[in-house]
Protein backbone atom coordinates (compact mmCIF):
# COMPACT_ATOMS: atom_id res chain seq x y z
CA UNK A 1 0.00 0.00 0.00
CA UNK A 2 0.93 3.39 -1.14
CA UNK A 3 1.72 5.68 1.77
CA UNK A 4 0.47 9.07 1.19
CA UNK A 5 3.46 10.92 2.57
CA UNK A 6 6.94 9.62 1.14
CA UNK A 7 9.60 9.36 3.91
CA UNK A 8 11.71 12.22 2.21
CA UNK A 9 9.04 14.44 1.92
CA UNK A 10 6.94 13.53 4.78
CA UNK A 11 7.00 16.52 6.85
CA UNK A 12 6.05 19.27 4.47
CA UNK A 13 3.67 16.46 2.93
CA UNK A 14 2.00 16.85 6.88
CA UNK A 15 2.39 20.37 7.40
CA UNK A 16 0.26 20.38 3.87
CA UNK A 17 -1.98 18.31 5.36
CA UNK A 18 -2.32 20.34 8.35
CA UNK A 19 -3.52 23.41 6.55
CA UNK A 20 -5.86 21.66 4.57
CA UNK A 21 -7.35 21.21 7.53
CA UNK A 22 -7.72 24.81 9.09
CA UNK A 23 -10.92 26.96 8.65
CA UNK A 24 -10.39 29.05 4.87
CA UNK A 25 -11.02 32.72 5.58
CA UNK A 26 -14.03 33.79 3.56
CA UNK A 27 -13.00 36.10 0.42
CA UNK A 28 -14.76 39.05 -1.20
CA UNK A 29 -16.10 38.08 -4.40
CA UNK A 30 -17.59 40.66 -6.90
CA UNK A 31 -20.77 38.79 -7.79
CA UNK A 32 -21.47 38.45 -3.75
CA UNK A 33 -24.85 39.65 -3.52
CA UNK A 34 -25.91 38.27 -6.78
CA UNK A 35 -28.82 36.74 -5.14
CA UNK A 36 -29.29 38.29 -1.96
CA UNK A 37 -29.31 42.17 -3.61
CA UNK A 38 -29.45 41.93 -6.77
CA UNK A 39 -30.41 45.73 -7.21
CA UNK A 40 -27.59 47.03 -5.08
CA UNK A 41 -25.64 48.49 -7.38
CA UNK A 42 -28.35 50.48 -9.21
CA UNK A 43 -29.33 51.68 -6.07
CA UNK A 44 -26.19 53.00 -4.86
CA UNK A 45 -25.23 54.26 -8.08
CA UNK A 46 -28.80 56.30 -7.97
CA UNK A 47 -28.45 58.23 -4.51
CA UNK A 48 -24.69 58.55 -5.50
CA UNK A 49 -25.84 60.14 -8.19
CA UNK A 50 -28.40 62.53 -6.19
CA UNK A 51 -25.94 63.60 -3.86
CA UNK A 52 -23.38 64.63 -6.51
CA UNK A 53 -26.38 66.73 -8.06
CA UNK A 54 -27.04 68.27 -4.77
CA UNK A 55 -23.05 68.88 -4.39
CA UNK A 56 -20.53 67.79 -6.47
CA UNK A 57 -17.77 68.32 -3.07
CA UNK A 58 -19.85 65.11 -2.32
CA UNK A 59 -17.74 62.69 -4.71
CA UNK A 60 -14.44 63.86 -2.44
CA UNK A 61 -16.23 63.04 0.60
CA UNK A 62 -17.73 60.11 -0.05
CA UNK A 63 -14.56 58.46 -1.46
CA UNK A 64 -12.17 60.11 1.54
CA UNK A 65 -14.74 58.18 3.92
CA UNK A 66 -13.72 55.35 2.49
CA UNK A 67 -9.84 55.84 2.95
CA UNK A 68 -10.29 56.88 6.43
CA UNK A 69 -12.38 54.05 7.39
CA UNK A 70 -9.55 51.15 5.78
CA UNK A 71 -7.06 52.40 7.77
CA UNK A 72 -8.42 52.18 11.38
CA UNK A 73 -9.50 48.50 12.07
CA UNK A 74 -10.06 47.49 8.33
CA UNK A 75 -12.34 48.21 5.68
CA UNK A 76 -15.49 48.06 8.35
CA UNK A 77 -17.41 50.83 8.41
CA UNK A 78 -16.02 51.73 11.86
CA UNK A 79 -15.58 55.32 10.71
CA UNK A 80 -19.66 55.67 10.27
CA UNK A 81 -20.73 54.84 14.49
CA UNK A 82 -21.65 57.68 16.74
CA UNK A 83 -20.77 57.87 20.23
CA UNK A 84 -18.02 58.24 22.70
CA UNK A 85 -15.02 60.86 22.76
CA UNK A 86 -12.69 58.34 21.33
CA UNK A 87 -14.55 57.42 18.06
CA UNK A 88 -13.12 58.04 15.02
CA UNK A 89 -15.61 60.45 14.10
CA UNK A 90 -13.93 62.95 16.91
CA UNK A 91 -10.44 61.99 15.95
CA UNK A 92 -8.61 65.22 14.38
CA UNK A 93 -8.38 64.00 11.43
CA UNK A 94 -11.81 63.30 11.18
CA UNK A 95 -13.56 66.06 13.44
CA UNK A 96 -14.79 68.74 11.19
CA UNK A 97 -13.55 67.04 8.65
CA UNK A 98 -14.73 63.99 7.42
CA UNK A 99 -18.08 64.12 5.99
CA UNK A 100 -20.98 62.41 3.90
CA UNK A 101 -22.66 60.56 6.78
CA UNK A 102 -25.90 61.79 6.06
CA UNK A 103 -25.73 60.21 2.11
CA UNK A 104 -24.24 57.28 3.32
CA UNK A 105 -27.61 56.86 5.91
CA UNK A 106 -29.62 57.40 2.82
CA UNK A 107 -27.90 54.68 0.71
CA UNK A 108 -28.11 52.49 3.68
CA UNK A 109 -32.05 53.41 3.76
CA UNK A 110 -32.90 52.28 0.73
CA UNK A 111 -30.88 48.93 0.28
CA UNK A 112 -32.34 48.22 3.71
CA UNK A 113 -35.60 48.51 1.82
CA UNK A 114 -34.36 46.50 -0.96
CA UNK A 115 -32.94 44.08 1.00
CA UNK A 116 -33.10 44.12 4.81
CA UNK A 117 -30.36 43.13 6.58
CA UNK A 118 -28.37 41.62 3.86
CA UNK A 119 -25.87 44.57 2.82
CA UNK A 120 -23.07 46.19 5.22
CA UNK A 121 -21.95 49.62 5.70
CA UNK A 122 -18.84 48.49 4.53
CA UNK A 123 -19.71 47.69 1.14
CA UNK A 124 -21.73 50.54 0.94
CA UNK A 125 -18.76 52.77 1.32
CA UNK A 126 -17.04 50.63 -1.15
CA UNK A 127 -19.43 51.13 -4.02
CA UNK A 128 -20.18 54.37 -3.01
CA UNK A 129 -16.44 55.63 -3.56
CA UNK A 130 -16.23 53.61 -6.62
CA UNK A 131 -19.22 55.52 -8.32
CA UNK A 132 -17.55 58.50 -6.47
CA UNK A 133 -14.61 58.12 -8.95
CA UNK A 134 -16.73 56.97 -11.97
CA UNK A 135 -18.89 59.88 -11.76
CA UNK A 136 -16.32 62.49 -11.41
CA UNK A 137 -14.64 61.19 -15.34
CA UNK A 138 -12.71 58.50 -13.61
CA UNK A 139 -11.80 54.52 -13.73
CA UNK A 140 -14.38 52.28 -13.60
CA UNK A 141 -13.99 48.93 -11.45
CA UNK A 142 -15.64 45.74 -10.25
CA UNK A 143 -16.07 46.37 -6.32
CA UNK A 144 -15.07 43.24 -4.54
CA UNK A 145 -17.88 42.59 -1.83
CA UNK A 146 -18.86 40.67 1.27
CA UNK A 147 -17.37 42.89 3.92
CA UNK A 148 -18.63 42.53 7.35
CA UNK A 149 -19.14 45.29 10.05
CA UNK A 150 -17.06 46.22 12.64
CA UNK A 151 -18.34 47.23 16.53
CA UNK A 152 -15.78 48.97 17.48
CA UNK A 153 -14.57 53.13 16.29
CA UNK A 154 -11.27 53.74 17.78
CA UNK A 155 -10.40 57.66 17.12
CA UNK A 156 -6.77 57.11 19.11
CA UNK A 157 -5.71 54.68 16.25
CA UNK A 158 -7.29 56.85 13.73
CA UNK A 159 -5.09 59.62 14.88
CA UNK A 160 -1.83 57.28 14.87
CA UNK A 161 -2.37 55.50 11.39
CA UNK A 162 -3.65 57.84 8.88
CA UNK A 163 -1.36 60.26 7.05
CA UNK A 164 -1.66 63.45 7.80
CA UNK A 165 -1.28 66.49 5.96
CA UNK A 166 1.64 67.78 7.44
CA UNK A 167 3.35 64.34 7.28
CA UNK A 168 6.98 63.82 5.84
CA UNK A 169 7.05 61.55 3.11
CA UNK A 170 9.43 59.03 4.77
CA UNK A 171 6.05 58.39 7.79
CA UNK A 172 3.41 59.11 4.91
CA UNK A 173 5.34 55.63 3.46
CA UNK A 174 5.50 53.89 6.39
CA UNK A 175 2.13 53.87 7.10
CA UNK A 176 0.55 52.63 3.80
CA UNK A 177 3.44 49.91 4.12
CA UNK A 178 1.99 49.03 7.54
CA UNK A 179 -1.47 48.58 5.81
CA UNK A 180 0.13 46.51 3.16
CA UNK A 181 0.21 49.43 0.36
CA UNK A 182 3.45 50.20 -1.46
CA UNK A 183 4.59 53.22 -2.55
CA UNK A 184 2.24 52.67 -6.05
CA UNK A 185 -0.16 53.05 -3.71
CA UNK A 186 1.35 55.89 -2.25
CA UNK A 187 0.93 57.78 -5.46
CA UNK A 188 -2.24 56.75 -6.92
CA UNK A 189 -4.20 56.94 -3.66
CA UNK A 190 -2.95 60.41 -3.08
CA UNK A 191 -4.11 61.41 -6.67
CA UNK A 192 -7.90 61.11 -5.11
CA UNK A 193 -6.72 64.89 -4.60
CA UNK A 194 -7.41 65.70 -8.02
CA UNK A 195 -11.44 66.14 -6.52
CA UNK A 196 -12.72 67.89 -2.98
CA UNK A 197 -11.63 70.74 -1.06
CA UNK A 198 -9.39 71.13 2.10
CA UNK A 199 -9.62 73.69 5.28
CA UNK A 200 -6.83 76.69 6.05
CA UNK A 201 -5.87 74.74 8.79
CA UNK A 202 -4.39 71.89 6.61
CA UNK A 203 -2.07 74.27 4.45
CA UNK A 204 -1.64 77.20 5.98
CA UNK A 205 1.89 76.39 7.84
CA UNK A 206 2.79 76.35 4.14
CA UNK A 207 2.15 80.27 3.27
CA UNK A 208 3.95 81.92 6.25
CA UNK A 209 6.78 80.70 8.33
CA UNK A 210 7.47 77.28 7.08
CA UNK A 211 9.16 74.79 9.31
CA UNK A 212 10.22 77.78 11.69
CA UNK A 213 12.25 79.71 8.41
CA UNK A 214 10.37 82.77 8.60
CA UNK A 215 9.58 82.40 5.46
CA UNK A 216 6.69 80.48 3.05
CA UNK A 217 7.42 76.88 2.00
CA UNK A 218 9.69 77.32 -1.04
CA UNK A 219 8.26 74.91 -3.26
CA UNK A 220 5.09 76.67 -3.76
CA UNK A 221 4.52 78.56 -6.77
CA UNK A 222 4.76 82.35 -6.70
CA UNK A 223 1.04 82.56 -8.04
CA UNK A 224 -0.63 80.23 -5.78
CA UNK A 225 0.84 81.15 -2.44
CA UNK A 226 0.14 85.03 -3.28
CA UNK A 227 -3.84 83.70 -3.54
CA UNK A 228 -3.49 80.96 -0.48
CA UNK A 229 -2.34 84.12 1.84
CA UNK A 230 -5.19 86.36 0.59
CA UNK A 231 -7.09 83.46 1.42
CA UNK A 232 -5.76 82.29 4.25
CA UNK A 233 -4.64 85.09 6.49
CA UNK A 234 -2.30 84.16 9.73
CA UNK A 235 -4.79 84.17 12.11
CA UNK A 236 -7.57 84.12 10.25
CA UNK A 237 -10.55 81.59 9.96
CA UNK A 238 -8.85 78.12 9.43
CA UNK A 239 -12.03 76.48 7.99
CA UNK A 240 -12.30 78.58 5.25
CA UNK A 241 -11.56 75.74 2.13
CA UNK A 242 -9.85 76.02 -1.39
CA UNK A 243 -9.74 73.24 -3.98
CA UNK A 244 -7.33 70.47 -3.79
CA UNK A 245 -6.83 70.21 -7.66
CA UNK A 246 -6.40 74.05 -8.86
CA UNK A 247 -7.96 74.83 -12.04
CA UNK A 248 -9.79 71.11 -12.07
CA UNK A 249 -11.88 71.03 -8.69
CA UNK A 250 -14.45 68.22 -9.66
CA UNK A 251 -13.40 66.34 -12.66
CA UNK A 252 -11.18 63.53 -11.83
CA UNK A 253 -8.25 63.21 -14.03
CA UNK A 254 -3.85 64.11 -14.25
CA UNK A 255 -4.37 67.74 -13.90
CA UNK A 256 -3.12 67.22 -10.03
CA UNK A 257 0.43 65.42 -11.20
CA UNK A 258 0.60 68.37 -13.36
CA UNK A 259 0.27 70.81 -10.70
CA UNK A 260 2.45 69.15 -8.06
CA UNK A 261 5.28 69.55 -11.50
CA UNK A 262 4.29 73.12 -11.46
CA UNK A 263 4.60 73.65 -7.40
CA UNK A 264 0.88 73.82 -7.30
CA UNK A 265 0.26 71.33 -4.50
CA UNK A 266 -1.66 72.51 -1.68
CA UNK A 267 -1.15 70.38 1.23
CA UNK A 268 2.55 69.80 1.90
CA UNK A 269 1.73 65.85 1.91
CA UNK A 270 0.76 66.41 -1.89
CA UNK A 271 3.68 68.47 -2.83
CA UNK A 272 6.64 66.12 -0.97
CA UNK A 273 5.59 63.63 -3.67
CA UNK A 274 7.73 65.45 -5.95
CA UNK A 275 9.20 67.78 -4.58
CA UNK A 276 10.96 66.77 -1.17
CA UNK A 277 14.28 64.96 -1.57
CA UNK A 278 13.38 62.03 -0.50
CA UNK A 279 11.08 61.56 -4.07
CA UNK A 280 13.68 61.26 -6.10
CA UNK A 281 14.15 57.64 -5.46
CA UNK A 282 10.74 56.74 -4.36
CA UNK A 283 7.65 58.87 -5.66
CA UNK A 284 8.56 61.55 -7.95
CA UNK A 285 9.17 59.32 -10.94
CA UNK A 286 5.47 57.86 -10.48
CA UNK A 287 4.41 61.44 -10.72
CA UNK A 288 5.94 62.32 -13.26
CA UNK A 289 4.36 59.20 -15.17
CA UNK A 290 0.57 60.18 -13.95
CA UNK A 291 0.96 63.30 -14.86
CA UNK A 292 1.55 62.19 -18.92
CA UNK A 293 -0.59 59.13 -18.92
CA UNK A 294 -3.91 58.94 -17.71
CA UNK A 295 -4.63 55.79 -18.30
CA UNK A 296 -1.86 54.28 -15.91
CA UNK A 297 -3.33 56.49 -13.57
CA UNK A 298 -6.49 55.18 -13.64
CA UNK A 299 -5.62 51.71 -13.59
CA UNK A 300 -2.96 51.90 -10.72
CA UNK A 301 -5.94 53.78 -8.81
CA UNK A 302 -8.01 50.93 -9.56
CA UNK A 303 -5.64 48.19 -8.78
CA UNK A 304 -4.97 50.14 -5.30
CA UNK A 305 -8.56 51.22 -4.24
CA UNK A 306 -9.32 47.03 -4.98
CA UNK A 307 -6.10 46.42 -2.65
CA UNK A 308 -6.84 49.33 -0.10
CA UNK A 309 -10.35 47.92 0.20
CA UNK A 310 -8.69 44.69 1.26
CA UNK A 311 -7.29 45.36 4.51
CA UNK A 312 -8.11 43.56 7.64
CA UNK A 313 -11.34 42.67 6.55
CA UNK A 314 -14.14 40.93 8.25
CA UNK A 315 -15.63 38.53 6.16
CA UNK A 316 -17.82 35.07 7.47
CA UNK A 317 -19.34 34.74 10.71
CA UNK A 318 -16.79 38.44 11.66
CA UNK A 319 -18.90 41.33 12.75
CA UNK A 320 -22.51 42.19 11.76
CA UNK A 321 -24.48 43.43 9.29
CA UNK A 322 -25.69 46.53 10.81
CA UNK A 323 -29.20 47.86 10.57
CA UNK A 324 -28.14 51.22 10.95
CA UNK A 325 -24.79 52.40 9.92
CA UNK A 326 -24.62 54.50 13.42
CA UNK A 327 -24.65 52.47 15.70
CA UNK A 328 -23.94 48.73 16.62
CA UNK A 329 -27.25 46.05 16.49
CA UNK A 330 -26.95 45.47 20.21
CA UNK A 331 -27.70 49.10 20.55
Amino acid sequence: MKRPCSSSGYYFCLMNMFLLLLPVRSQLTTDFYKSSCPNLSKIVRREVQKALMNEIRMAASLLRLHFHDCFVNGCDGSILLDGGDDGEKSAAPNLNSARGYEVVDTIKSSVESACSGVVSCADILAIAARDSVFLSGGPFWKVPLGRRDGTVSNGTLATEVLPAPFDPLNTIISKFTNMGLNLTDVVSLSGAHTIGRARCTLFSNRLFNFSGTGAPDSTLETGMLSDLQSLCPQNGDGNVTTVLDRNSSDLFDIHYFKNLLSGKGLLSSDQILFSSDEANSTTKPLVQSYSNDSGQFFGDFANSMIKMGNINIKTGTDGEIRKNCRVINSQ
